[in-house]
């Protein structure tokens, strides 16, 4: 869920990776519909980033408050009456969930919890990595997320993998590894180990108001002609066709991926995640991604203004039915409630399809987002590893549906009592449509610097300053560039 910006910047990375039709299609689609049912539901690189503190190599961290024994129900050694640290990003899910799981993890164990809700991850958290005194937990998540690969060659992100052995906390019998939905392993893992875990089950593509499309007569698009003809009509009704987040170029890029998945299928997502030579250059369906978007720019399609605003100045101009669509993550209803017309009808798109697609219109991005992560040299390790469990307990999991309005990547994670919101319940609806045909992309988090750079082609394409041909080249070279890092031997996805 945002990689860079996503919830409010936040940089989500898909997932949901298993035996589906694209590379992110997989079993955890089946669990995620049993979930809805049960619901009721029918940033640039950091220059010089913890240079001072990467050893270089292996190290002997400090738990300076000691452990417990371990048991099954104690399986980090969790030491009682010890303080916690924990940060999270305050974006679209807000910290209000954060705050109930502390005071629930403090009663059990007797912590004192101390809590920082923050967009600012890495200014308020380079100098304290740097520094050697990161905090126990971090929600690492934002328009200022500390890169995931960033703190991997550092050596500053602990090993999750025990917490994937560890006894679930609702069912000691199982691992909670067998509690995950299908592809959360993957999309936390990098350089051969797990260091993050991506919690909310995220779905991306675009979005309209049920009530502006009701009142006109419009008919939801499947098709990118179709697509674009609403937003010419709109054009001629004073409307603005496309509200893209102009200053954070991630979420226009998730119109052009999802494009180039939908039209290449999964191979073209393997090709890319992959680094292969001709990710970019030699990919017709690359190429068709790229120019159908640029002709929104080139036809005058986009709400006037769109370029130069942010995510939540775009996203509140949609909600004032200032333009027709805008693409975002689902967690676009929770981070958007205040500004949300209480008969506005939000309601998620898949992106149309193109001439010729491999993929059927109703195929989806889907996945694991929002990473949280243990830093290795975190003073109280054991109880952070010991906070992250407890994530992956349907009280927990379910306590983050009810106030932060979004599932997570727990298996039956949450109350069948709890109900979500009409844009959630249409995303649910949409991941049902799907079935098999899910697909995810892991770039953003192995190839942050790639990433940045395919955000930064796409700003100066929607400024019409650059032509589709040009952000295919710069695509491919920063590609090239990535698979020449030794990243890159270890994380092919095959």
């Amino acid at each position: 869920m945002a990689p860079t910006p996503a919830p409010d910047g936040t940089t989500p990375a898909p997932d949901g990776t298993g035996t589906g039709t694209g590379p992110g299609a997989g079993p955890g689609r089946r669990d995620l519909v049993t979930r809805a049912a049960a619901l009721g539901l029918a940033a640039g690189p950091v220059a010089g980033l913890l240079g001072g503190c990467a050893s270089g190599g292996s190290f002997t961290p400090a738990n300076r408050f000691g452990t417990a024994p371990k048991s099954p129900a104690n399986p980090f050694g969790v030491a009682r009456g010890t303080p916690l640290d924990v940060v999270v990003f305050k974006g679209g899910f807000g910290d209000a969930y954060a705050r109930t799981w502390e005071a629930a993890f403090d009663r059990k164990w007797g912590t004192t919890t101390s809590h920082l809700a923050t967009q600012e991850i890495t200014a308020k958290l380079q100098p304290r990595f740097n520094g050697g005194n990161p905090p126990d937990v971090v929600d690492d998540a934002g328009a200022q997320q500390i890169k995931l690969d960033v703190l991997l060659k550092a050596d500053q992100l602990a090993d999750l993998t025990p917490v994937l052995d560890a006894p679930s906390p609702d069912d000691p019998t199982r691992t909670v590894r067998s509690t995950l939905i299908a592809g959360t392993v993957e999309q936390g893992t990098q350089g051969g180990r797990f260091v993050a875990l991506n919690y909310v089950y995220t779905v991306f593509g675009l979005w309209y108001s049920a009530k502006l499309f009701e009142e006109r007569g419009w008919t939801p698009p499947k098709t990118w002609d179709a697509f674009l003809g609403i937003c010419a009509k709109a054009r001629k009704a004073g409307i603005g066709g496309l509200a893209h987040q102009g200053r954070f170029p991630y979420y226009i890029n998730v119109v052009i991926m999802d494009l180039i998945a939908k039209k290449g299928g999964p191979r073209a997502v393997r090709a890319i995640d992959d680094l292969e030579p001709h990710a970019f250059a030699g990919s017709t369906a690359a190429l068709a991604a790229v120019e159908a978007v640029y002709e929104v720019a080139e036809k005058g399609l986009l709400m006037p203004g769109t370029n130069g605003l942010t995510h939540t100045e775009a996203q509140t101009a949609w909600n004032q039915y200032r333009a027709a669509f805008v693409p975002c993550g689902s967690w676009l209803e929770n981070e958007q409630l205040k500004q949300t017309p209480a008969d506005f009808g939000m309601t998620f798109l898949p992106v149309p399809v193109l001439d010729g697609s491999a993929l059927p219109v109703e195929a989806v991005r889907a996945g694991a987002g929002e990473p949280f992560i243990v830093p290795a040299r975190a003073a109280n390790r054991s109880g952070g590893m010991e906070f992250v469990r407890s994530m992956l307990s349907r009280e927990w999991s379910t306590v983050f549906a009810r106030q932060a309005n979004a599932l997570t990547v727990l298996k039956d994670g949450v109350d069948p009592r709890v109900r979500l919101r009409p844009g959630t319940r249409s995303v649910v609806d949409s991941l049902r449509a799907a079935g098999t045909d899910t697909f995810t992309y892991l770039y953003p988090d192995r190839y942050s610097e790639l990433d940045t750079e395919l955000q930064n082609a796409s700003n100066e394409l929607m400024a019409r300053r650059i032509q589709p041909r040009e952000w295919i080249r710069r695509a491919q070279a920063a590609v090239d560039r990535a698979a020449a890092t030794p990243a890159a031997r270890d994380n092919r996805r095959g």
